[in-house]
């Protein structure tokens, strides 16, 4: 296991500041009522909350943009949002943010994806989602693909975050990876079912275990499974890196032409793992464009997602708490 000089650690959190990340992908608002259960209702048997307060966060593809520019880094988010309040509510989140805004078209014809979780004594009660999932236009990719040209150059690396809510479709997947790789640029992808393997050529591909052996059609319950799901994913994909997260486990990797990696989590209190994987494949593309190794970025990424496991809701990582906690290991 990895373990850090404080020089190092300093020499690369130093150099988060002067990378700037693409990401691209199905852009989210996460909205919360927060409140109390003091009954059941006497129309249903479920739980009355009463409402304390309520609050709007950025999710998805927006939420791993957060956990760049947190980390220091510079995010240039890319997606879409409908022609409706909640778009212009994301839109003004990234801009209070600081965010550059170009990125994130309108789509009229579409409805901003939205998650609204009941969250009661810290505990989720409810979840409801509004998304439309059909595949963007190929006017809406030409648009996207031609900002996404326009920015290429000053970029240090592309995330492809999917949520399978149709904004990466094989033909835009395809051509975003195939100019990525002629400016050699770093490309690290979070996947979901649907266009598993479509990200060919990538430089990190990082699936989670119940995405890995759905879509491999294995059962993965022993590490010489894992080992062998791995090898078939740099195999089929072609790709530099596998990154497989394990829940509680912790995560798995290889680089090729190396051994394989076990990381063991690093969550003390678990609370929420919602936007975890978030957290993960941001924090592996700003250590790994920064100059980490894929082992450094691993672990550093292990330690971002237990600190916001630790918390309720989808949150950034804080990057002083990493540091901090790095520098205690470190010693």
């Amino acid at each position: 296991m990895n373990r850090f000089t404080p020089e190092r650690l300093k020499f690369l959190f130093d150099a988060f500041s002067g990378k700037t990340v693409m990401v691209i992908g199905d852009l989210m608002l996460d909205r919360y009522f927060w409140g109390k259960v003091t009954r059941i209702s006497p129309e249903a048997p479920v739980p009355v909350v009463e409402i304390d307060s309520e609050s709007s966060r950025l999710g998805g593809a927006a939420n791993v943009s957060h956990n760049v520019l947190s980390l220091g880094a510079k995010a240039v988010p890319v997606g879409i949002v409908g022609s409706d309040a909640e778009g212009d509510l994301l839109r003004r989140m990234f801009r209070e943010r600081g965010f550059p805004t170009e990125g994130i078209l309108t789509d009229a014809g579409r409805a901003t994806t939205v998650k609204t979780r009941v969250i009661a004594h810290h505990q989720h009660v409810v979840r409801t989602d509004r998304e439309v999932r059909d595949a963007i236009s190929k006017a809406m990719q030409d648009r996207l693909l031609e900002f996404f040209e326009s920015r290429l150059d000053g970029l240090d690396g592309i995330i492809l975050e999917d949520y399978n809510k149709g904004l990466l479709v094989p033909e835009f997947i395809v051509r975003v990876v195939k100019r990525a790789q002629e400016k050699r640029k770093m490309v690290f992808v979070d996947p979901k079912y649907d266009h598993f393997f479509d990200y060919r050529g990538v430089t990190l591909f990082k699936p989670n275990l119940k995405e890995t052996s759905d879509r491999l059609g294995l059962r993965l319950n022993t590490e010489a499974a894992l080992h062998g799901a791995i090898q078939t994913l740099l195999e089929r994909l072609d790709c530099r890196c596998v990154l497989i997260t394990l829940g509680e486990q912790g995560m798995m990797l290889q680089e090729r032409g190396r051994a394989v990696m076990k990381v063991p989590t690093r969550a003390v209190k678990v609370h929420d793992v919602s936007g975890a994987g978030d957290t993960v494949i941001a924090v592996m593309a700003v250590v790994m464009t920064a100059g980490g190794t894929m082992e450094e970025a691993a672990v550093i990424a292990n330690h971002a997602a237990g600190i916001v496991c630790g918390e309720v809701g989808i949150v950034p990582v804080d990057r002083g708490i990493l540091f901090q906690k790095l520098a205690e290991e470190a010693g």
